[in-house]
């Protein structure tokens, strides 16, 4: 299944060999606010991947939607798939970048 996994888009190549692959899906049934499962779904992403990290673990987040090929390649019944967040030893040790620019804060007062 993860070779699978991996062949779903010219960038989840690096999937093929994780021990674990997570896959955040979206359930489109029944759903009082449909418009924002993607959004949901983001914030779910993001804190999977910081408890990757607090683990000591690495992880990265390969896009799946919007791209409808990739989600059809990946696609689950009544389940669509959001992203790939491969999971497993680093390997290597990379420093964490810095992107942080203060001139692209904006404060409304």
């Amino acid at each position: 299944m993860i070779k699978k996994l991996s062949e779903c888009s010219p960038y989840a190549g690096c999937a093929a060999n994780a021990p674990v692959v997570i896959v955040p899906c979206l359930r489109t049934e029944g759903l009082t606010f449909p418009g924002i499962g993607q959004i949901d779904l983001s914030i779910t992403t993001e804190n999977i991947l910081l408890e990757i990290t607090s683990l000591g673990l690495g992880g990265v987040w390969l896009a799946v939607m919007p791209e409808e090929d990739r989600v059809q390649k990946v696609d689950a019944e009544k389940l669509h798939a959001f992203a790939l967040v491969p999971v497993g030893y680093p390997a290597e040790d990379r420093p964490q970048e810095d992107r942080y620019d203060e001139t692209r804060i904006h404060y409304i007062g």
